[in-house]
Order: structure tokens, then C-alpha cells, then sequence
């Protein structure tokens, strides 16, 4: 292993609603990831990564901004992010890169001086500011619909985006007990053709640093695969939820529990489905999980192709690698889809570091156990790249991770922002209506505690040693109620320490002016 000495390129990878279980490198039953598991043992694997917000928009304005959700407060899809907050793309190219983008950033800009018929007040899927969008995917998918138009498919309503071209093909082979395939072929598949452009784009850039974020965003839904990735997986093999007898029993734990289960619809993850997701059989929740693990498993074979590349290319070992993902996917845990609530399967995320220097051999195929976060994507990227990380910015370089060491004073828990504003009407309050301000859910989550504080519900108190599972709430226990105040505690003075100090290290005063050091 060589240093990096005169070209240093990022492959900055997200795949979208990538659960952090979803890897064979981590000991899961029946996914096959030869391509990650490979890259994770040539990098350092970090066991308890966790996203600091869901869904999409949310998680990833903390991504790029190494902001915690109460700093850059853009909470839901839709909300924008206020423009005073930098992000990774500017600074990356302050310092000479032009961060370049295959997918999309789910960015909501600050509409604050934008005229009325700007295109950019009407859409969270803007890109973030510093990135050039070499290829921009957003749900309209308009560059891969044009691809499938010149490749002769038949598109009856090209403009209505992606989700129509995850149905079915009625000439397909259904896999048994399970969905059949799109009617769009692998090789022309929404996957395919971002990794096609991502090659074609770095074929002409050998020789010349390169920043790259590339965002996949299957396995995100609708939950079907093209063949033969549609029957890669048995719905009978595929481990069964974790989840209890029925939505109602289960949702007597909590008002948003009981209230997501009948606010969210079974169509959001499968095209002309009906009903709530909540109430989809053991038979149709393996179903959706074998087409989700054949989605993933695409994933993986086209990164296999990037890797493959970079290696032939001579580029392997000047490139600095993460691969993560913006938020996880309930998958039925707990009679839920998507990504919210409170529980681990939405916030806990994979990620993979390779650090291709020579000061990183100790950590190769190293698995990590401490709790890191979104937030720390950055600092590390920009520490690799010899960048200054923003004084604001929340989180802290993972680097020395990947070379073997562990950091004395580091995290001893993980921390999560959501906000169900947008479902907040089917969400029973015993206190009445909630304010748009009262939806918040917060959570600290350590080795063996885990405290949700909600502004207008009440909290949950979970023991993770004796439930691992979280179905017995233990906040109202006497037994626990020291810890529960303990850990209440402990949340208020971690957002404390985290509260925006973009200006709060200098000081006016006496005539003059001091300016605290990093």
C-alpha cells in the first residue's frame, strides 16, 4: 500500500433507505454484498452507525452539513435549509475539487430572496449548493427515462417519473411466493444506468483528482426488482420481522406508534397496493423483504463494477471510499415501512471507510463497535483531503479509526431527530391537538439504555439488555426511574453542548477583538 502523494479522489456513496443490518460482512441470514463485504475487508466496517435524522431530506442536510437537526433545522421533506449553513460540496471545493454529483442531495434551498416563479421554491429535491450535477436523479428521473425513450421502451407518461417503471411486468415470471419483475431489464435498470454514467465519467478523468457523490437510491421503494434480482432471494428463507402479534397490540406502547400504523399506506412501498402497511400479512411482508434484499443486492453488483474499475484503472489506491446510506427501512419490524418513529431499524445505517494510505493497513477489516453518526462523514472526509472542517460542525473525523486506534474520549451513544409533522392529524393526543411545534422525537441510544423524549408526548424508556426488540416501555416503571431521569439529563446537556456556535468563540469587548483557537 502506497501513500496518496499527487492525486487524491472521494467516492462519497450513499445508497438510499439501506438498512445497517443489510450486509453478509455483518453476519446477515440470507443477504449477499460481495462487493461491500470485499471493500470491508480492505477498509474499516463501523457496526453502530447511525443517522441523526429521517427521511430523506433531513438526513441527508445533516450529511452534507456535519449539523445536528436541531442546528440546521430542515426536519422534514420540504423544510428548507437555511443558506447560512456551508455543506461538504463548498468546502470541498474551496479547496480545489469540484465535487461532482451521479444521483441527488434531496435539498429544500432557502427560498428567502428567491422570486416567486422560482422552480426552487416548489421542491425539496433541489441540489445542495457547491455540487455540479453531472447527472441529477431526482423522482422525475428524467435523465434515465430519456435513456430508456432512445432505447426504444415504451413510456406512456414520461413526465410522471420513476415510481411507474417499478411495476410489474405481466409477462414476467413471478419468483414463488413472491413479486414479479419490472418490465424494465437489468441492464437498463434506474442502478445500471447511474453506474453506466458514473464509468463513462471517470474514463476521461483519469490523471486528475476527482470528488464524486454518487447516490443510488435503491433500495429505496417501490419494493420491486428487475430479473433476475427479483428472484434472488426466497421469501420463505428471508428472516421474518421482528415485530409483535398485531399493530394494534403493538401500538398500545405509544400514540405515534399506534398512530403511524394507521397513518401510513401500503402504496408508498408497493405500486397499486391498498390498505395500510401496517396490515400486511406475514406472507406479503416476505414478500416485499426478498424484493428489498434483491434490490440491495443490485446495488452491490454495480458497485462491484465501480470497484472493479478503479482497481484496473490504477485509481484504487488514490481513492478515498465511504459507502452509507441517508436513513434505514423499518421492513415490517414492528408492523411498520419507511423510515420513522423511534426505533433502531429506521436510524441504523452501514457504513464502510476505506482509507487507501499506508497509515490505514491497521485498520483494514477492522469492525467497529463505538457509536458513530452521520455527522462525522464530513470532518473525515475533508480531514483526508487535508481541508479545515468548519468550526460548527457537529461531528468528528473517523480517521483515526481506520488506523487502528480508538479515540479515548469518544461518543458512548448515538443520537436521532424525527419529526411526523406531516401525519401529526392521525397522531391521539390525550393533551388535544398538537401544534406543529409539539411533533419532535428525540432519541439517545447507548449500549444498553435508550430514552425517546417527545415535545407533546410522553417519553419511552427502553432496556436494551433485557428488550432488545424495544417492546416493553419502561418510563412509567419505578424500578427505572432514576435512569430515566438520568438519561433525560444526559440528552438536555448533549444538545446544550451542541448548539449553533458559528459565532459564539469570538468575542467584543474593551476594544478589542478575541477570537477563540479551534
Amino acid at each position: 500500500m502506497r501513500e496518496v502523494a499527487g492525486v487524491a479522489n472521494v467516492l462519497f456513496i450513499t445508497a438510499d433507505q439501506w438498512r445497517g443490518d443489510t450486509l453478509s460482512a455483518v453476519g446477515h441470514p440470507c443477504i449477499r454484498t460481495p462487493a461491500l463485504d470485499a471493500l470491508a475487508a480492505d477498509a474499516t466496517l463501523f457496526r453502530r452507525h447511525y443517522t441523526n435524522a429521517y427521511p430523506c431530506g433531513p438526513s441527508r442536510a445533516t450529511l452534507l452539513t456535519g449539523l445536528y437537526p436541531h442546528t440546521h433545522r430542515s426536519v422534514r421533506n420540504g423544510m428548507p435549509l437555511d443558506a447560512r449553513h456551508g455543506n461538504l460540496a463548498q468546502e470541498v471545493r474551496r479547496g480545489g475539487w469540484e465535487p461532482l454529483l451521479f444521483g441527488y442531495t434531496d435539498t429544500s434551498l432557502d427560498p428567502r430572496g428567491r422570486p416567486p416563479g422560482d422552480p426552487a421554491r416548489d421542491t425539496y429535491e433541489s441540489v445542495a449548493p457547491g455540487f455540479t450535477p453531472v447527472m441529477n436523479l431526482s423522482e422525475l428521473s428524467r435523465g434515465w427515462i430519456a435513456d430508456l425513450l432512445a432505447k426504444g421502451y415504451d413510456i406512456a407518461e414520461p413526465g410522471q417519473g420513476r415510481e411507474p417503471l417499478y411495476d410489474p411486468d405481466p409477462a414476467g415470471e413471478t419468483a414463488p411466493g413472491g413479486f414479479g419483475p419490472t418490465r424494465i431489464r437489468a441492464e437498463d435498470s434506474e442502478t445500471a444506468f447511474l453506474t453506466d454514467q458514473v464509468l463513462r465519467h471517470l474514463a476521461v478523468r483519469q490523471g486528475q483528482p476527482w470528488f464524486v457523490h454518487l447516490t443510488y437510491v435503491c433500495p429505496h421503494p417501490p419494493f420491486a426488482a428487475p430479473a433476475p434480482w427479483h428472484m434472488a432471494y426466497d421469501p420463505a428463507a428471508v428472516p421474518a420481522p421482528l415485530r409483535g402479534p398485531s399493530a394494534a397490540a403493538e401500538g398500545e406502547q405509544h400514540p405515534l406508534l399506534a398512530g403511524l400504523h394507521r397513518a401510513v399506506p401500503l402504496s408508498k412501498f408497493l405500486n397499486h397496493a391498498e390498505g395500510p402497511a401496517s396490515a400486511l400479512d406475514a406472507a406479503g411482508v416476505a414478500a416485499v423483504r426478498a424484493a428489498y434484499y434483491g434490490l440491495a443486492s443490485e446495488v452491490d453488483h454495480h458497485l462491484g463494477r465501480v470497484f472493479d474499475f478503479l482497481r484496473q484503472s490504477g485509481q484504487w489506491d488514490d481513492t478515498l471510499i465511504v459507502f452509507t446510506s441517508d436513513h434505514g427501512e423499518q421492513l415490517g419490524d414492528h408492523h411498520l415501512f419507511g423510515k420513522l418513529g423511534y426505533f433502531d431499524q429506521s436510524a441504523h445505517i452501514p457504513l464502510i471507510v476505506r482509507d487507501p494510505r499506508a497509515a490505514a493497513d491497521a485498520g483494514r477489516g477492522r469492525q467497529v463497535d463505538g457509536f458513530t453518526e452521520s455527522v462525522d462523514i464530513l470532518p473525515t472526509i475533508l480531514g483526508w483531503l487535508g481541508l479545515p472542517v468548519p468550526r460548527q460542525c457537529d461531528g468528528r473525523a473517523l480517521l483515526p479509526f481506520c488506523h487502528g486506534e480508538t479515540p479515548g474520549d469518544w461518543r458512548d451513544a448515538a443520537h436521532w431527530f424525527y419529526d411526523f409533522g406531516n401525519v401529526r392529524e392521525r397522531i391521539e393526543s390525550e393533551h388535544g391537538r398538537l401544534q406543529g411545534n409539539e411533533c419532535g422525537v428525540q432519541v439517545i441510544r447507548d449500549a444498553r439504555r435508550k430514552y425517546v423524549h417527545c415535545t407533546g408526548l410522553p417519553p419511552l424508556f427502553f432496556d436494551l439488555e433485557r428488550d432488545p426488540g424495544e417492546f416493553e416501555d419502561r418510563s412509567r416503571d419505578p424500578a427505572y426511574a432514576g435512569e430515566v431521569l438520568a438519561y433525560a439529563q444526559k440528552l438536555l446537556s448533549w444538545r446544550m453542548r451542541h448548539e449553533d456556535r458559528t459565532l459564539s468563540h469570538i468575542t467584543l469587548e474593551g476594544g478589542y477583538f478575541e477570537e477563540e483557537p479551534s
